[in-house]
């Protein structure tokens, strides 16, 4: 964590307080119906590296580099390391707001993401016979600490993984609707 570990003992302490996280829940209480409509534009930049564009971010680069070597230019995470990193801020993220409407302090929290993944046949050679294409299993490990016992951090991360928006994206089946313009 470049910025230090999150903290969540005091309004000035991190970057999210315990009264944005309980505007939020109530936001949410007040419309339990409301859904967002989030956009990204993908912007190809030649030698398989795109920049995203997500709101008035800085563009997000991501560069396909796999297989392994097939680009010297490995500046930025491929479109799979994306998607773990994505799933880990989205786990990270509910963990810590919980916790924070729980008022349990964090003096850490820390999540390692691996995953195995074949590309053989992704570029239309190779072994193309049947198989999983994409990630079969995410494996996560979680590393918090906090005084609070054992058992309540680990109801706090079952439920941050439970109501996490990317890992039910990941878990559900989700329809994809790609259409040429």
């Amino acid at each position: 964590m470049a910025a230090g570990p999150p903290r969540s003992d005091g309004p000035s302490a991190g970057p999210v307080v315990k009264s944005e996280v309980d505007g939020l829940i109530a936001k949410a209480k007040a419309d339990p119906t409301a859904v967002r409509t989030l956009r990204c534009r993908t912007v190809a930049q030649g030698r398989l590296r795109q920049l995203n564009y997500i709101r008035n971010l800085p563009p997000q680069d991501v560069m396909e580099v796999e297989p392994e070597g097939l680009s010297s230019e490995a500046v930025a995470p491929n479109a799979s390391e994306a998607l773990l990193a994505a799933f880990g801020s989205c786990l990270a993220t509910g963990i810590h707001a919980n916790a924070l409407a729980q008022g349990l302090p964090i003096r850490s929290l820390e999540l390692e993401l691996e995953a195995d993944i074949n590309t053989s046949a992704v570029w239309g050679a190779g072994d193309l016979n049947p198989k999983t294409i994409g990630f079969e299993s995410i494996r996560v490990l979680v590393k918090l600490d906090a005084d609070t016992p054992r058992k309540i951090i680990e109801a706090l991360v079952r439920h941050a993984t439970l109501w996490s928006p990317v890992a039910n994206t990941l878990h559900n089946p989700v329809h994809l609707d790609v259409t040429l313009a």
